[in-house]
């Protein structure tokens, strides 16, 4: 872009993509904290029973907004359709209307798409003259898992990733994850690789000759870490790439587009895999991660998440699982307003939400 184009002075939207587990929600909390003097708004593409997603980005989006009164009007967009990419006129547009409406108190959008959803489609309505004239996407950033990518696989665990697909109603074809990576890489302006610090060197040279045969040269893949999140400088020039995406998004071929036009259409099966979510108060962390390890080891579960409430504890806890890695820290402080309760959300094969709360119900914490 030549200076003075009007390019410079439109909205610049940053789209993130990748598989769950590839570090997406990581990444923008982590800008939300740390970009304390932009005005961001953000776009969630959540899939599941349970916001989880959407409130851990709430919860920092608010905590950067010191000294101004907090509102329902915080700035989060959530779109709860799982496949953006075949949904873009009835949820998306509508949000970025009303984006552009505000346009004159917002720095920057930034957008989280599921890991079902596929950037082209949605970057494509960034050229709709009531977008394109007040917006334009500085860039794609495409998120994978380089342990996973290292051994040979597309996500930390492909049956998960498939598990979430087949769960999704919205969709009306259905790719191999093979293809859905593909299609993340080809619109990718560029790789973030996570998880570097479990990569040896041969691992990261496997990665690279991964994501070399599915982009281009022009396309830069750096190799990040949990560090990321609170480099203020990098995720700083994370926002300022300037590709202006919208721009050539028409002439990337992928297999979404191929799926569409032979009017792929395939039976997902849903019945076959079940979401819930379990409520309980306070718990002891220790006793509920041991049982949700149990949990993780005995049964066929594809994914969990959520809070704990932590008896003496003024923060909340996030929760989650994917594979048989359990994770846990504290997020941000309770809000007088919202109940004391610890909240999961399961995905998995022939779910027994009873039986689940039965076994995590041991970690209850009495009241005081």
């Amino acid at each position: 872009m030549q200076p003075g184009n009007v390019q410079l002075s439109k909205i610049p939207a940053t789209v993130v993509t990748g598989f769950l587990g590839s570090g997406k929600t990581t990444l923008l909390a982590g800008i939300l904290r740390q970009m304390t003097g932009k005005r961001i708004a953000v776009i969630v593409n959540e899939f599941g029973e349970q916001d989880i997603d959407s409130s851990l980005l709430r919860s920092c989006a608010l905590a950067c907004e010191e000294g101004e009164a907090a509102s329902d009007d915080d700035g989060i967009f959530e779109l709860a359709n799982g496949c953006i990419c075949c949904t873009v006129e009835e949820e998306f547009l509508p949000v970025m209307k009303k984006l552009v409406a505000r346009r004159e108190r917002i720095d920057h959008i930034l957008i989280e798409t599921s890991g079902l959803a596929l950037p082209k489609p949605l970057v494509q309505a960034f050229n709709w003259p009531e977008v394109r004239r007040h917006c334009t996407v500085d860039a794609i950033i495409t998120m994978i898992d380089g342990p996973a990518v290292a051994a040979g696989r597309f996500a930390h665990d492909e049956a998960r990733v498939a598990a979430q697909r087949l769960l999704d109603e919205s969709l009306d074809h259905d790719p191999s994850l093979q293809e859905l990576l593909d299609d993340q890489l080809s619109a990718a302006d560029l790789v973030l690789v996570s998880k570097t610090d479990l990569l040896s060197i041969d691992d990261k040279r496997r990665v690279e000759a991964v994501v070399a045969a599915k982009v281009p040269a022009s396309v830069k893949t750096l190799f990040v870490d949990a560090g990321l999140a609170d480099d203020v400088a990098r995720l700083e020039a994370l926002m300022v790439i300037g590709a202006a995406s919208e721009e050539g998004i028409d002439a990337i071929a992928n297999h979404h587009d191929k799926h569409h036009a032979e009017g792929a259409h395939h039976d997902h099966a849903h019945d076959h895999f079940d979401a819930c979510v379990v409520t309980l108060g306070e718990v002891d962390v220790k006793a509920l991660e041991s049982a949700l390890q149990t949990i993780l080891d005995t049964q066929h579960l594809y994914r969990a998440k959520g809070f704990a409430a932590v008896p003496g504890k003024p923060m909340r806890r996030v929760v989650q699982a994917v594979g048989k890695r359990l994770e846990g820290y504290f997020d941000r402080l309770w809000v007088a307003e919202e109940p004391r309760q610890t909240q999961l959300v399961f995905i998995g094969r022939h779910l027994d939400r009873d039986a689940l709360r039965e076994a995590l119900s041991h970690a209850e914490v009495a009241p005081a």
